[in-house]
């Protein structure tokens, strides 16, 4: 996540809200290398916070489905 989320100053406080929408249309065999595709669904602000809802998904090498979809919501404060 490091690499595809930077936070800049002027940020107290991040809560992680959670996780809509959570499906695991596939299973992950052992010793399987899997990677996370992050993508930005939407920016908003709740109040003082910002909120970032991201649609996760993690893929299996060489399975054509991935093992988890879901979308996870991030609250920013000041």
């Amino acid at each position: 996540m490091k690499q595809a989320l930077q936070i800049q100053s002027g940020v107290s406080m991040v809560v992680n809200y959670g996780l809509n929408r959570v499906r695991f249309p596939a299973p992950v065999p052992a010793d399987s290398k899997i990677r996370a595709r992050f993508t930005l669904q939407s920016l908003k602000h709740v109040g003082n916070a910002l909120e970032t809802v991201f649609s996760i998904v993690v893929e299996v090498q060489s399975q054509p489905k991935p093992c988890c979809v879901a979308e996870w919501v991030i609250r920013f404060y000041p």
